[in-house]
């Protein structure tokens, strides 16, 4: 099955989502279709060296990352601490 084409504006937030702790990979998968290895791949190919080495270090054997080996099932994929984003200039003060 061929993956559909992404944006630049989809890459970016597919590469801030693989950096936050609380994100999983399933939270990738559900919303962008891209398996674990999609994003390992996406995230080679638009990162520094350096960045990439630095990230995979971060998420290898990561239990946050990696829902299965999660101590509860959490079926959510924003932190309740985490604020809304909103394009209202008023919410940015």
């Amino acid at each position: 099955m061929e993956k559909p084409a992404l944006t630049t504006i989809e890459i970016d937030r597919i590469i801030e989502m693989a950096w936050e702790d609380r994100t999983p990979f399933d939270a990738i998968k559900f919303q962008f279709n891209l398996s674990e290895q999609d994003v390992i791949k996406l995230m080679r190919n638009n990162l520094k060296p350096s960045s990439f080495r630095l990230w995979r270090a971060r998420v290898q054997g990561r239990a946050t990352k990696h829902s299965k080996k999660r101590n509860v099932d959490v079926q959510r994929f924003k932190c309740s601490r985490q604020k809304s984003i909103s394009n209202n200039k008023v919410s940015k003060r």
